[in-house]
């Protein structure tokens, strides 16, 4: 086991993706977290932003600009998609290892993310080494990696609900239906007229029908698993709680299915994922909550002839900080599970 100290910067410290972060790093055995960054509160510590960390990291946050000529060994970029591009072009000869928690990175080019996120990539020389952090999927990739796109919360939760059928071809890949919902955390810390507590509070909604950016990284990640282009139905949804999200994806076998091969199908598949828990009975979000786990149950119905694949994450953890955290100790060439078995908290 190493007894390295490793070097940190958190670019972003305002929104929670960075507050998670911190929590993680603060009490994990093998960092120091020697920048947090903040280009409008500079100058502030981090816990008058985030005050739970009062007395256990007080750091005083600093421009984004001294990173770039000091000597780190991980930069996580917790900042909006479109914004993260500039400092990864900026820390291109950076000896630092990169995780970008935004969407600049996670689409297969340049025209597929213009498309899409409707923004011009600044940087398209990133694609050709940034490597899809999901390391349930690309372990050995990440770990010879420099640059990681950290997935986004939905498709963490929707690919890791369906990855053994489409890994084993074992699905219709034009038959995907997934039917996702996220806390109110997964539209960010900056309030709006959507998040407004009048608005969520007692309310349920679809949002991005047919048109949700997550809905093509699901569709290019399913796409590498399986023997044929995925086409996947994506709907999100926003629920009236802090965190978690719950999808349910609906499929179309291809041969003959039962419960107890479906069950044998995923146990195989997720044997040696410690993250990974496979359920006997549906998950809920509160029985992930606060932790880095993403719990699935696989469902035959023998009356529709379907596979009905239930996940649950923590859209904060599993779905962005935590997962930042598992690519680092791979990228580091840690334990994979350092710093990462916090239980999860329920009630």
């Amino acid at each position: 086991m190493s007894n390295s100290i490793y070097k940190v910067a958190i670019v972003g410290a305002t929104g929670f993706t960075g507050s998670e972060l911190a929590r993680i790093l603060c009490q994990h055995p093998h960092i120091e977290i020697k920048y947090i960054t903040s280009e409008s509160h500079e100058g502030k510590k981090f816990s008058d932003l985030h005050p739970q960390f009062l007395g256990i990291l007080d750091k005083t946050l600093a421009s984004s600009q001294v990173i770039k000529d000091d000597d780190m060994d991980v930069i996580f970029l917790a900042l909006p998609h479109g914004i993260s591009m500039d400092f990864v072009k900026t820390l291109a000869s950076h000896k630092a290892k990169i995780i970008d928690l935004s969407g600049d990175f996670r689409l297969k080019s340049p025209e597929v993310y213009e498309a899409w996120y409707q923004k011009q990539h600044v940087f398209p020389e990133g694609f050709k080494n940034a490597v899809y952090g999901l390391p349930e999927l690309y372990v050995d990739n990440i770990k010879e990696s420099r640059l990681i796109a950290n997935p986004g919360c939905y498709p963490t939760a929707s690919i890791l609900s369906l990855a053994p059928l489409m890994a084993n071809g074992l699905i219709e890949s034009d038959s995907v239906i997934i039917d996702a919902k996220s806390g109110l955390t997964g539209a960010g810390i900056k309030a709006s007229d959507t998040t407004h507590f009048s608005n969520v509070n007692e309310n349920f909604k679809a949002y991005g029908i047919g048109t949700h950016r997550h809905t093509v990284e699901i569709e290019e990640q399913l796409t590498a698993l399986g023997q044929s282009d995925a086409m996947v139905q994506f709907t999100p949804h926003l629920l009236p709680v802090d965190r978690g999200i719950l999808v349910t994806a609906y499929t179309k076998p291809k041969g003959q299915m039962d419960q107890e091969k479906l069950e044998k199908i995923y146990r195989d598949f997720y044997a040696d994922k410690p993250f990974v828990r496979v359920r006997e009975k549906a998950p809920g979000i509160k029985d992930v909550r606060g932790s880095h786990y993403c719990d699935v149950f696989p469902y035959w119905d023998r009356r529709t002839q379907r596979i009905i694949s239930i996940a649950a994450i923590d859209n904060l953890l599993k779905g962005a900080a935590s997962q930042a955290v598992h690519n680092m100790n791979l990228m580091l060439g840690l334990e994979e599970k350092t710093g990462l078995t916090q239980i999860p908290l329920r009630p």
